[in-house]
């Protein structure tokens, strides 16, 4: 059983949640409201996962870094990870991108 693709996703994770809080953008904007987000883009991926390991278009995939630990058939307990920081990069690339239009449109023709 190896650690190291869960690891390397709870730093990705951690730099994901460094750089909110550095500029205020999901969970650092309102903590509530963006954890309610975060959980509601976790779980429609979650869903997903389901509905496709159901159909049988989706299996878990073997290597030598994973933990081995299922949540479900066919969902490794990584895939939670993996889909928590996927929805969290997307938010949070959407509200800097957001700031960044606003701050153009603001700042006018150069």
């Amino acid at each position: 059983m190896s650690l190291a693709y869960g690891a390397a996703l709870i730093v990705s994770l951690a730099g994901m949640l460094a750089l909110d809080l550095r500029h205020r953008l999901l969970l650092a904007g309102g903590l509530v409201r963006g954890a309610a987000v975060l959980a509601g883009g976790v779980a429609f991926f979650v869903v997903w996962d389901l509905v496709g390991i159901g159909a049988g278009v989706f299996f878990r995939g073997q290597t030598p870094y994973m933990s081995g630990l299922l949540v479900a058939r066919e969902l490794p307990v990584e895939e939670l990870l993996f889909l928590t920081f996927l929805s969290y990069l997307t938010m949070n690339l959407y509200l800097a991108s957001a700031r960044w239009f606003v701050a153009r449109r603001e700042r006018g023709p150069r």
